[in-house]
């Protein structure tokens, strides 16, 4: 692969890294609130609104964080509020993703489609990490994959625990 221009370098540290951020918090945090909610009541649409809730709340948490973690000028990651920005929108989008399904209204489907939501938001991240982090294809699906999967486990598992009489 060729050397990256610091212009690239400065795009992917200012804007691919932030945004990045955002969609694994986003995509990966909200999936144990999510699955939990809909094992233990059953319902698309209590799990619909806890994951609004989670991804809306985790999107706030998360542009705030990374806004007030550095101002920007020593490590040339860019302004504050446009790395907040960026990073906020990219967890309520990660979140939102594969909470969107369960507006439907058989739980069934809903919990198929998420399923299908989350492996290919997994893909996506190990595919921004490699092209723009240049981290090993391999390695870096795996990292991502093996993450969310137990990130994903210990929601379903949650959920049926707690749904147990």
């Amino acid at each position: 692969m060729s050397q990256a221009s610091p212009h690239d370098q400065t795009f992917v540290l200012q804007k691919i890294q932030p945004a990045l951020l955002g969609l694994m918090d986003g995509s990966v945090s909200t999936l144990a609130p999510l699955f939990a909610t809909a094992g233990l009541t059953g319902r698309p649409v209590d799990a619909f609104f806890v994951g609004l809730a989670a991804s809306v709340g985790a999107g706030i948490s998360m542009g705030l964080a990374e806004a007030l973690s550095d101002d920007g000028v020593v490590s040339g990651r860019g302004t504050p509020l446009a790395r907040g920005a960026i990073t906020g929108v990219a967890t309520i989008l990660g979140g939102m993703l594969h909470t969107l399904p369960f507006l439907l209204p058989d739980l069934r489907v809903a919990l198929s489609l998420a399923y299908a939501v989350v492996l290919v938001e997994l893909l996506v991240i190990a595919y921004i990490r490699w092209h723009y982090m240049r981290s090993p294809l391999a390695q870096t699906v795996v990292q991502v994959i093996v993450g969310g999967g137990v990130v994903f486990g210990v929601g379903v598992w949650l959920g049926t625990l707690g749904a147990r009489p």
